[in-house]
């Protein structure tokens, strides 16, 4: 299978993320539903933006690890993080478990009037094996 990480000249290159990715051949799709920052009992992990998303991208790990794949197999995640709360806890967040030297997935962030109680951010995914 290959997949192509494109950063056209004229557009910003970033390390935290793609401007598209081009799957070229069939191959197992994973769509993870919405992801948050909740543990295995379904309790809220902490209060923060920053310790939602780890938890958040742990349990993305955690599904895509079921299926044989890892982080590095996202081609495009999107973000919801509830208004009023900055992403950069966030960023910080994807750091701690995003392997430098894998390319970044496409990303879309929206900024949200709410989801569900105590809930401050959401993340789901598309992951090609």
């Amino acid at each position: 299978m290959a997949v192509r990480h494109v950063n056209p000249e004229g557009l910003h290159r970033s390390p935290a993320f793609s401007q598209a990715v081009v799957v070229e051949q069939p191959a197992k799709t994973i769509y993870i539903g919405g992801q948050n920052g909740v543990d295995a009992d379904g309790e809220i992990v902490g209060p923060t933006v920053g310790e939602q998303a780890l938890q958040a991208f742990r349990n993305l790990a955690t599904i895509l690890e079921s299926e044989g794949a890892t982080l590095a197999d996202i081609v495009h995640w999107r973000i919801a993080v509830v208004d009023g709360h900055t992403f950069d806890e966030g960023v910080a967040a994807f750091r701690q478990v995003w392997n430098r030297a894998d390319p970044p997935p496409a990303i879309t962030v929206h900024v949200v009037a709410g989801l569900a109680p105590g809930f401050l951010v959401e993340i789901d995914a598309v992951a090609v094996v």
